[in-house]
């Protein structure tokens, strides 16, 4: 039935979201290395408007503890430099007029510990996320064989639902496993 086929693709959809959102709240989370990735969600006042600091200054990493931020606009120096420290990121800008650079200090196996509990946090949003949307195509399956659906057909079709949850909460262990081994890793 493509109603049936309808919810299953559906839910694989929002699975998918869920899970791609876990992998960008994930490489937020620093491991110790500088990323580009870390200034994500850092707006700056542009003319007047919030921007995105990737969208005025070019972002690059030098070397493996060192972010270099050159605004597009000199006169946007200040701006970016006040905006990194308002993040609270945890970084403190230096600024020599033309290029802002954010060392990132090597992670104590405190701070470690403490990044793999936030990051174990994340994928525990991910898998309430995905069970969710297996409650919710489950009902959506009951009311097509409240509808006059076959209950063979509904059973199979709630069957794949289970299955494809599995799959996307082990996927989602996989993403803690790699996440875990990367914080660790000194």
């Amino acid at each position: 039935m493509e109603e049936i086929e309808l919810v299953l693709d559906m839910a694989k959809d929002t699975m998918e979201r869920a899970l791609k959102h876990t992998q960008i709240e994930l490489s937020k989370i620093r491991a110790g290395r500088a990323s580009a990735q870390m200034l994500d969600g850092i707006q700056v006042e542009y003319y007047g408007a919030p921007t995105p600091l990737s969208q005025v200054s070019s972002i690059s990493t030098p070397d493996a503890r060192t972010i270099a931020i050159k605004p597009f606009e000199r006169k946007l120096i200040n701006d970016i430099e006040r905006a990194i420290i308002n993040s609270n990121v945890g970084l403190s800008p230096a600024n020599d007029g033309e290029i802002i650079r954010l060392n990132i200090p090597p992670l104590t196996e405190e701070r470690r510990r403490d990044l793999v509990k936030k990051a174990k946090a994340e994928i525990e949003v991910a898998r309430v996320n995905i069970r969710k949307v297996r409650q919710e195509a489950n009902e959506e399956l009951k009311k097509i064989q409240k509808d006059g659906g076959s209950e063979d057909e509904v059973k199979k079709a709630e069957d794949r639902v289970q299955k494809m949850t599995d799959s996307y909460i082990a996927k989602a262990e996989q993403l803690m496993a790699d996440k875990e081994k990367d914080i660790m890793q000194v």
